[in-house]
């Protein structure tokens, strides 16, 4: 098993022209802005893309990415699992546009999909208030919604991770299309 390696942000965009970056984030965070040349490879569709990623890897280094760092370090943890030497930039996207560093927006994306932390804070949200509400007006049981959205957010600040996040990932608009995943595999192993 390898041992991921993180890059500040400067380093990579130095190095840029000599990665292959993937972006592990939603199609539609993809479409927001991301690092010149990335390639877009969704966190649940890693273990799909194993053999184009490897293929690339042994051909260069490569360097994943997603919003603040926290999907790309499963993905570099993923990808060290099955043999497979992969960087993590540090801070994510949100890192490399705070340092001044230019994001690319695909040709033809018109709709802004929002980002997987703030779909996650919304729904959470969202359930604890219906919770809350429906305790008050139909049975204070319902409270418990409130309290299992509570613990789970506990749970997930504790282990970095998040399973409404990963039922989130699976919604249409956060889905890749077929086709542009098997484009996107077939770009990969072209590099």
């Amino acid at each position: 098993m390898t041992t991921p390696t993180a890059l500040a942000t400067d380093e990579a965009r130095t190095r840029l022209h000599e990665l292959t970056v993937i972006d592990v984030r939603t199609p539609g965070e993809y479409a927001g802005g991301h690092l010149p040349g990335a390639l877009n490879i969704p966190l649940d569709q890693i273990q799909r893309a194993l053999p184009a990623i490897r293929y690339a890897a042994e051909r260069g280094d490569v360097l994943v990415v997603c919003a603040s760092g926290a999907r790309s370090e499963n993905a570099g943890r993923i990808l060290a699992e099955n043999g497979v030497r992969a960087a993590t930039l540090s801070g994510g996207t949100g890192a490399w546009a705070a340092d001044g560093h230019e994001l690319h927006h695909p040709q033809g994306a018109s709709r802004a999909t929002w980002g997987m932390e703030r779909q996650v804070r919304l729904t959470a949200g969202a359930i604890v208030l219906l919770g809350l509400l429906l305790g008050l007006v139909v049975h204070p049981a319902f409270q418990l919604l409130s309290a299992g959205i509570a613990g789970g957010l506990v749970f997930s600040a504790l282990t970095n991770t998040c399973g409404m996040a990963a039922l989130l990932a699976k919604l249409p608009h956060n889905r890749p299309r077929a086709a542009d995943l098997d484009n996107t595999l077939a770009a990969l192993r072209n590099r």
